[in-house]
């Protein structure tokens, strides 16, 4: 049977994860992170007060979550290590609860015929670190190259696709300049320097596996396309600023070893350049990426500024440009995100076209539905429009492929409704639902769909 929309060989059917949303920070033996510091300092800032404490339990619950993955056709799986779990306090001695538990997860997922890809990094600071002054500080970067040396060392003869970090922006948007992440600063020279420190660890992790290892190793990224409102001059300067801050800033270094010449004069203009070393363009350069990870939810849709920035505020990206709401879009209303397949696209040629066609793939795409116990029919989630999204993305990503792009799979955002920071269980994005009283997990309508189409490699129309 020829089906309409058929994947390339080998594809990988999957779903992604992280340490502090399922494994829950008191389970076993583990260091605190900045989210159970902030979770203690202000609870109200998190969804119904629900804190990291209490997630999905994946800690003991583990095999039966594998088992379910295998029965809906999981290839490929992708989880975080927790750094305070594995190295409490972010330095000394490594934790052994934490590497029997690590050990015994990647041996159950290759025993269910599931590769495990493995992340580093994923908003988790410990929080003695942070205490130092996180990625501000260049200290960290040697304690988080020696944690990624422990980790290659501990797991990397069964793990043989690493990532250095989890959506890099995230914490320098959300800690450094909007207010939405520990520490909760609003200061762009900061934020800027955490990025660029961000990216020299990651560039110091690749070099140490590249040297001792035979796997791949990436980094995961959420592109956001920037979309000017117009073809006016003004707008499509507005996009291609906006672009150079949220996605070129890391995409250029990881993938092309050099950030971007435009990028660093408007910096430098602006008295925004972070501290450097002189080492540090040759450790770029010379340590890029063998895959990368793409995280793909909305568009950023940008219109030139309407109104001259306040000169007294503090310097933001937000000075170049305003966030454009197109009339008409489609929305995920429960989230506040414009729904619009066609991204997922204009991602890959532009991976095509200007990063070397670089081996890539969706490693998160999702939607959020708050209060889906509405959809219960039959004791069943009845998740036809999260089908419908998955289904419509596919369609632009199976058009990816034919075109030459290296896709090589495709991560669901998430196997399990788990906690999401500061929207707790607000929303849900999982294959199965998971019962917060009792922690029972129930397939949804989606997981039935996306076992059908992992067996097949596809699907009809």
């Amino acid at each position: 049977m020829t089906l309409d929309y058929q994947f390339p060989k080998d594809f990988w059917w999957g779903s992604a994860a992280s340490a502090t949303q399922t494994e829950g920070s008191t389970n076993g033996i583990s260091g605190a992170t900045i989210w159970d510091r902030w979770y203690k300092e202000a609870p109200n800032r998190f969804f119904e007060g629900v804190g990291p404490d209490q997630t999905s339990d994946f800690y003991h619950r583990y095999k039966e979550d594998i088992t379910n993955m295998k029965a809906i056709g999981h290839n490929s799986f992708r989880l975080s290590i927790s750094w305070a779990r594995l190295i409490p306090g972010g330095k000394g001695d490594v934790n052994d609860d934490a590497v029997r538990f690590y050990n015994e997860v990647i041996d159950e997922l290759l025993n269910q015929g599931i590769e495990p890809f493995v992340n580093l990094y994923h908003f988790d600071m410990p929080i003695e670190l942070q205490d130092i002054g996180g990625w501000e500080n260049r200290e960290v970067i040697e304690a988080y190259a020696d944690y990624a040396k422990i980790a290659f060392d501990l797991f990397g003869d069964r793990v043989k696709t690493w990532f250095t970090f989890n959506e890099p922006i995230v914490p320098v948007e959300g800690g450094y300049l909007y207010d939405f992440h520990y520490p909760n600063v609003v200061d762009a020279r900061r934020a800027i320097q955490v990025a660029y420190n961000t990216m020299i660890a990651h560039a110091r992790a690749v070099k140490l596996y590249h040297e001792a290892q035979d796997g791949k190793i990436g980094i995961v990224l959420n592109l956001t396309p920037s979309y000017p409102r117009s073809q006016n001059p003004a707008d499509l300067k507005a996009a291609h600023i906006c672009d150079l801050f949220f996605n070129r800033s890391f995409l250029d270094p990881a993938v092309l070893g050099e950030y971007p010449d435009d990028l660093i004069e408007l910096l430098e203009e602006h008295g925004q350049l972070p501290e450097t070393k002189v080492d540090d363009k040759d450790l770029l350069k010379n340590n890029i990426i063998d895959i990368l990870g793409v995280n793909y939810y909305q568009p950023r849709r940008v219109k030139a500024k309407e109104h001259l920035p306040n000169p007294y505020a503090p310097f933001m990206p937000d000075w170049f440009f305003d966030n454009y709401e197109m009339p008409g879009r489609k929305m995920n209303v429960y989230r506040g995100w414009e729904i619009y397949e066609k991204g997922i696209y204009d991602i890959m040629i532009n991976l095509k076209e200007n990063y070397g066609n670089i081996d890539s793939f969706i490693s998160e795409n999702g939607m959020g539905v708050q209060n889906e116990e509405r959809f219960i029919k039959d004791g069943r989630i009845e998740d036809d429009y999260r089908i419908d999204f998955i289904k419509e993305h596919l369609k632009w990503l199976h058009k990816a492929a034919e075109e030459g792009c290296n896709v090589k799979g495709y991560h669901l955002w998430t196997f399990m409704d788990n906690w999401s920071w500061m929207n707790a269980y607000k929303n849900r994005y999982g294959f199965f639902s998971v019962d917060l009283e009792t922690g029972e997990r129930t397939a949804k309508k989606s997981a039935e769909w996306i076992a059908e189409v992992s067996k097949q490699n596809g699907f009809n129309d």
